[in-house]
């Protein structure tokens, strides 16, 4: 089935990862199945961060892959897939400022319109399921204090949008993102370093094991580690540093 059948609309759940990874262990979700809800009270992103969303007002999205495959040798590019769709989606309405911020978030400018999460069921080798969740600002105008750079859709346009209508379509973009990295995960890859988030500029950054420092973001390799420029290049895996202003 594409992803996007069948589309469950939720009222509220503690997280629409949680409910869809339920879901595929009690054989109730197959290839595709995609769980949108309007409320999500125990939202989860990257590194066990909470989700911040108004009840009815944004895209709140966990889609079921079920690959039935090895699992690759390189999942960063599986996940740089869905990121892409992601991207691909926002810039239809939020256009060409739109960008991917390493190594799930969605951007326009310096604000965060986004995140995805990417939760996957592995036996030995075997490549059961993948949880796609994915969280997107579309209607929200008043953000928590914690958060320190949020934007939405409307903030960017101006315009009101159905957030069950943006789901869908979002589905038929991942739908086709998956379907290029089943065949060409390296041209996935590229795609996504293209729109990488502040790619040939200059930024500062903060780990163990370099202290505060300033580099040039150069790429994403297929291991999903950071390439910066300092000025040898340097590969650094996600959560051994934070990018500071």
């Amino acid at each position: 089935m594409p992803v996007g059948e069948p589309f469950v609309i939720l009222s509220s759940v503690n997280s629409t990862n949680k409910h869809a990874m339920q879901a595929v262990h009690d054989h109730l979700a197959t290839h595709g199945s995609a769980f949108f809800t309007l409320e999500q009270t125990a939202g989860r992103g990257q590194r066990g961060r909470h989700w911040h969303s108004a009840a009815g007002e944004n895209l709140l999205l966990s889609v079921v892959l079920l690959p039935d495959r090895p699992f690759p040798e390189f999942p960063f590019t599986f996940n740089a897939s869905i990121a892409l769709a992601c991207y691909n989606f926002f810039k239809i309405y939020a256009g060409d400022e739109t960008r991917l911020k390493w190594p799930n978030d969605l951007y326009w400018r310096d604000r965060k319109a986004g995140g995805l999460l990417v939760e996957n069921s592995i036996r030995g080798s075997h490549w059961n399921a993948s949880i796609l969740g994915m969280g997107i600002n579309i209607n929200q105008t008043s953000f928590d204090n914690s958060l320190p750079n949020p934007v939405s859709l409307r903030q960017i346009t101006g315009k009101m949008y159905d957030p069950i209508v943006l789901a869908k379509e979002l589905c038929a973009h991942i739908e086709h993102c998956w379907q290029q990295w089943l065949f060409d995960p390296d041209g996935i890859l590229e795609a996504y370093n293209r729109v990488l988030y502040k790619k040939d500029e200059e930024q500062r950054f903060i780990s163990e094991t370099e202290g505060v420092f300033s580099a040039t973001v150069k790429e994403v390799n297929r291991a999903g580690e950071l390439v910066l420029q300092t000025p040898e290049q340097k590969q650094f895996p996600f959560g051994s540093l934070r990018w500071l202003k």
